[in-house]
């Protein structure tokens, strides 16, 4: 279902027109820089604004950047160039730029060199009087990509690091995040203000009603419950109640429900063209919101396995935490600190819901839950481990002066039992004693919340917030 945007990339070619009628073919050979890079990108829409070597050139170069709404400009320098070439780049996007110097040479061969091979490999010449620049003209420093053409592998990384990152930044881009019912009753931590969030991520809030939900529930086609139950089938392990007395038999009439009420949650998604979603509803006495409310895991489950996270207890920071950690590759489910192990020197971390099933070790399962602890009403949970191996926690809290942050931590799943309890639960090991992790973490002060993802995205992840302008605060990263 999730229609994921692919970053729109613009690439320009800086030269020095001052060289092409003094040495003849030197203009067709570097013009052929810029398309030897573009071969790096995978994952974006590339949109070449062609060569700039002058001011009146860059400039033409500029609108026609603006035009198209690029979310990055890569500046593949060529040879020496004018900073008078650059700064227009600077001056008139307001986006994340890189000056790229790959230099065809790994050495000159001094004594055969000619000035026109000098000019061919001067492709970092003029980084230094370009980035001083940006600097004066009180522009945000560009990054660098600084490599010889034989160094593919160094530069491939290179490029799939800013891909991950610009990923993230699109997926925020004219987004609308949906926002369903009311925080968690006494967490303050769950509190977000909707202008700070678009202040931060760029995107719209979207307000929605249960009355809202309530009508497509209701008017669920048949049809479309029936194959809702053929996925879930396919997808999941449905198994009898465990040890915890809390756990039941998913009944036929159990599954047509949350097939039902998924069912509705995707037309909500589709009506409101939602990126995201943060929900919650108590409900009282059994009545209908309350049993729509309580019977959205699976439903949400399967959107935020589909690119679309879900965020339970309207946690909209843990949402965008969630989309971020998706599009740089890491899966990205509703996760919380549970119980530690001293023994195994681990912390179990999982949620009742929203989860990535993709990012699970085995095919997930289901279990009936009689309540969800500390929720009203009844219905089906997911239970599960993360995939062993690297893992990344990323969470999104408001600092002090009211302006958000994000905390990004990393460690190992570890392969193991967890409870059954229809939860899912992730053995977590990290570079320093399971305790020290903890009080490290909770330090930083972040929302209980958090996004854990599989995979070691920390890099791709500090990219996201430097170009983003978020603070980041790093635990136990070394």
């Amino acid at each position: 279902m999730a229609n994921i945007r692919r970053p729109k990339i613009g690439i320009v070619s800086l030269g020095h027109k001052v060289y092409w009628p003094q040495f003849d073919g030197l203009y067709e050979e570097l013009s052929k820089k810029s398309g030897e890079f573009a071969k790096y990108f995978k994952n974006s829409d590339l949109f070449d604004a062609g060569f700039a070597d002058d001011v009146d050139s860059a400039f033409e170069a500029v609108q026609r950047l603006k035009k198209e709404d690029v979310d990055a400009l890569f500046l593949v320098m060529t040879t020496y160039v004018t900073s008078a070439v650059a700064a227009p780049f600077a001056i008139y996007l307001d986006v994340p730029q890189i000056l790229v110097g790959i230099q065809p040479l790994t050495h000159l061969d001094y004594k055969k060199t000619t000035t026109y091979m000098q000019l061919c490999n001067d492709d970092i010449c003029a980084m230094p009087e370009v980035a001083g620049v940006y600097e004066r003209l009180g522009r945000k420093m560009p990054k660098f990509l600084v490599a010889t053409s034989s160094e593919t592998a160094k530069i491939a990384k290179k490029i799939d690091l800013w891909e991950k990152a610009l990923t993230a930044k699109a997926a925020f881009k004219y987004a609308k995040i949906g926002y369903l019912g009311h925080t968690y009753e006494g967490m303050y931590d769950m509190h977000t203000d909707p202008t700070a969030f678009s202040r931060t991520f760029g995107t719209h809030v979207k307000m929605l009603e249960m009355c809202e939900l309530r009508e497509y529930v209701n008017a669920a086609d048949d049809i479309k419950i029936k194959e809702k139950i053929e996925e879930i089938k396919r997808t999941f392990d449905i198994k009898e109640p465990s040890n915890d007395p809390l756990t039941d038999y998913v009944k036929d009439a159990d599954l047509e429900w949350s097939a039902r009420c998924a069912v509705g949650l995707d037309e909500l998604i589709a009506r409101n063209d939602l990126t995201g979603l943060a929900y919650y509803y108590k409900g009282e006495n059994g009545n209908e919101y309350e049993n729509i409310g309580a019977n959205l895991i699976l439903g949400n489950t399967l959107l935020t396995s589909a690119g679309i996270p879900l965020a339970g207890e309207a946690d909209l920071k843990t949402c965008a935490a969630m989309l971020v950690m998706n599009r740089v590759g890491g899966g990205g489910s509703f996760a919380e600190l549970h119980p530690f192990d001293s023994d195994d020197d681990i912390c179990l971390i999982g949620h009742d819901g929203p989860h990535n099933i993709n990012i699970s070790d085995k095919k997930p399962i289901l279990r009936k839950l009689k309540k969800f602890h500390g929720k009203s009403g009844s219905g089906i949970g997911v239970e599960f481990n993360i995939k062993a191996g690297p893992i990344s926690l990323l969470s999104c809290s408001v600092a002090g002066d009211g302006k958000m942050k994000m905390i990004l931590g990393k460690g190992e799943s570890i392969s193991g039992d967890i409870p059954q309890t229809g939860n899912t639960n992730t053995r977590c090991r990290f570079g320093c004693s399971v305790q020290d992790f903890i009080e490290r973490w909770c330090s930083e002060g972040p929302t209980h919340h958090l996004a854990l993802g599989t995979g070691d995205n920390t890099e791709a992840i500090e990219l996201f917030c430097d170009i983003m302008n978020i603070e980041l605060r790093k635990v136990a990263l070394d």
